[in-house]
């Protein structure tokens, strides 16, 4: 069989297809669920949990309209580079007991980078409609993707620089930061002070969540009843739903980044099972934290809150959440140096 860098195309290949349908199935399922959670918090009875994939073939059946203003190649391009870079991003996270698709070809610097060029798409589409309430979701996108950044970054970075400096080899490999191979993880690296440092980084992260999802509190780009969907107006039919699965996507890649980074034990590291039971076992104890995620960073969020202003976006994540950040490292360097957390 040809190899090509010591990879198996044909595994590879594999893998991404079922990564990809993956990605797209369970992020309808998800979001199907997450508003069920929604409405049950608002006391109604919310619509059915299959009701994101009657919307999806309600509009895989419809023609997309290019509106008389726009550049059709980047109008229509925009929702197919969110959603193939949405399922990227899965491509580099384990799933449950399995490895990333590509491990060993990516890390976690990849995969922030990997964060932004849906949203990047999603700006590109609104500017190329050649509507005003497009091309102004299109700049509050862009400020909110700018007040999200430090914060992300930091929670992510502050991981992978306590794995390094307590001796773990490959420590930006979110592998290696999931403990999938060696079951070591960050709560089995640092002391008090540095659990103290994950619990405020998770409270981060948790809050970046909605803000890379643009879902409420931080949903000003689209903002229905200011800019009458704002990014997506003059968007519909294939081109619609394709931006909808995208979002669907990036939701279990968000999710099952912050399961990687902090909620990474599977059941097979205290249970003894058989391989293909473990990995059952594992997989399904990953979409149950998938789950758990989605709902304290979504569903709780949006309920329990009012839409920001674009300016209170940026004070928030600049502000408030960048300096909880920077308080999470500084306790993450105090555990390393003064802690004595667990360093090898």
């Amino acid at each position: 069989m040809v190899m090509i860098l010591g990879v198996d195309p044909v595994l590879v290949l594999g893998g991404t297809v079922a990564v990809a349908l993956f990605g797209m199935l369970a992020g309808l399922v998800f979001m199907g669920i997450e508003r069920k959670f929604a409405a049950r918090m608002q006391a109604r009875i919310g619509p059915p949990i299959r009701q994101p994939f009657r919307d999806v073939a309600k509009l895989l059946a419809k023609d997309s309209i290019v509106p008389e203003n726009a550049i059709p190649c980047l109008f229509n391009m925009a929702p197919v580079l969110a959603l193939a870079s949405s399922i990227v991003i899965l491509l580099y996270i384990p799933l449950g007991g399995f490895l990333p698709v590509l491990a060993g070809y990516g890390d976690l610097i990849l995969v922030m980078y990997l964060l932004t060029v849906p949203a990047l798409a999603l700006v590109a589409g609104g500017f190329a409609s050649g509507s005003p309430y497009a091309t102004v979701g299109s700049q509050r996108e862009m400020v909110t993707m700018m007040s999200y950044e430090l914060p992300l970054a930091i929670a992510v970075i502050a991981i992978a620089w306590r794995l390094a400096v307590a001796g773990i080899a490959d420590p930006f490999s979110l592998a290696t930061i999931a403990g999938t191979a060696s079951g070591i993880t960050i709560w089995s690296v640092v002391g008090p002070l540095g659990v103290i440092g994950c619990v405020l980084l998770l409270i981060v992260l948790t809050w970046v969540t909605p803000a890379e999802l643009s879902r409420v509190p931080c949903d000003t780009p689209e903002a229905e009843t200011e800019l009458c969907g704002g990014l997506l107006v003059e968007y519909s039919g294939r081109n619609l739903a394709l931006f909808y699965l995208a979002q669907g996507v990036k939701t279990v890649a968000m999710a099952a980044l912050a399961v990687a980074l902090f909620l990474p034990w599977n059941i097979s590291w205290f249970v003894a099972l058989s391989p293909n039971a473990a990995l059952a076992a594992d997989f399904a104890f990953f979409l149950l934290k998938i789950l758990a995620v989605i709902f304290f960073s979504v569903s709780v969020i949006r309920v329990g809150m009012a839409r920001f202003r674009i300016t209170h976006v940026v004070s928030i994540y600049w502000g408030y959440l960048g300096g909880l950040g920077l308080l999470g490292l500084v306790f993450m360097v105090l555990d390393a140096y003064i802690g004595g957390g667990g360093v090898l």
